[in-house]
């Protein structure tokens, strides 16, 4: 028999606060044209973005989480000494050790939390949501910050066709906390690594070891793979995720899936039969494609604009490079 005392979480978590962060420099569409050979017209009718945000050298990876962290915490109405936990997904924080979650922990005030990196591309918001769902739950913290972040014009290789419009930079974060109801479904996630070479990092970081010069890494990504991906298999997720759930298409208010394309979202809409009345994100237009941002961003949008209301029923899903994806219903804060 163990001896071991059992853990004294919540009996379920919701998501209590939202923040979003997005660079002060907008860039339209023009300025892309500068280094490629295209035209508006065809990169807003294959994406859907006008504009998108490029961070300063003063908008790093930590500063922008910071200042998503404070709105988020605000929003929660909670105090950063109670924060236990602090969960970073990000692609472009350059330094392998330490993780920026200790960084940005540290200048939020919280103490002394559990804090770490994940990095699961375009999914890693739904990866944190569920991590930190789990620590309430088990009782190892009573409220974590979970924060997608991005700098993805770093990655940017603005002479590649496919993909120098696609990407912008920001950071989203939400606190998580104790619900007396469920208030975080059941999430779907999983992987299938034999497409882990339909986005990828042109060059690896080990490469600069050896004597010979090589372009700075940059994101690369099959957009017909990756398209046909999206809007076939993360349809099917989207959907277990609603069963997972107990929640039938009509009986959601808002759907907030990962801002990567104005095309994907308006099929994975047309395939899932989402009804007139789900208020449907498309932060894309003039955020881009923020990888782990992007879900909490159009979070924040939605209820900053009263798109979406507190108690709204939403459902989110993130998907990309591994090729990654999660899926869960959530209550809006």
């Amino acid at each position: 028999m163990s001896k071991i005392k059992p853990s004294q979480g919540a009996p379920y978590a919701r998501i209590m606060g939202v923040g979003g962060y997005r660079p002060t420099r907008v860039v339209p569409n023009e300025v892309i044209l500068e280094t490629i050979d295209s035209s508006d017209e065809w990169i807003r009718s294959r994406s859907g973005i006008a504009t998108r945000h490029w961070a300063s050298d003063q908008e790093t990876v930590a500063a922008m989480s910071v200042e998503a962290a404070g709105k988020a915490i605000a929003d929660a109405g909670i105090t950063p000494e109670q924060i236990g936990g602090v969960i970073v997904s990000t692609v472009s924080h350059f330094k392998q050790t330490p993780a920026i979650a200790t960084e940005i922990a540290h200048k939020v005030g919280a103490g002394k939390p559990a804090a770490f990196d994940i990095s699961a591309g375009c999914a890693g918001f739904g990866y944190g949501l569920t991590l930190a769902k789990g620590m309430i739950v088990e009782g190892s913290a009573e409220y974590v910050l979970v924060i997608g972040v991005e700098r993805l014009s770093d990655l940017t290789d603005l002479s590649d066709r496919a993909t120098a419009f696609l990407f912008g930079d920001g950071a989203g974060a939400v606190i998580v906390g104790p619900s007396k109801v469920p208030a975080i479904g059941p999430t779907v996630w999983g992987s299938e690594g034999d497409k882990s070479d339909t986005i990828k990092q042109t060059v690896a970081w080990d490469t600069f070891h050896a004597d010979r010069p090589e372009k700075f890494p940059a994101i690369t990504q099959e957009g017909q793979a990756v398209f046909r991906w999206a809007v076939f298999e993360m349809a099917k997720v989207a959907q277990q995720a609603l069963d997972a759930a107990g929640i039938a298409p009509e009986d959601l208010d808002v759907f907030i899936p990962h801002q990567a394309n104005m095309r994907i979202i308006d099929s994975m809409v047309k395939t899932l039969k989402l009804p007139d009345h789900v208020t449907v994100a498309r932060d894309v237009e003039t955020t881009g494609n923020t990888s782990a941002a992007s879900i909490p961003l159009a979070m924040e949008r939605l209820l900053a604009t009263g798109q979406a209301k507190s108690g709204d029923t939403a459902l989110v899903i993130g998907f990309g490079a591994g090729l990654v994806y999660a899926a869960t219903v959530v209550t809006l804060p």
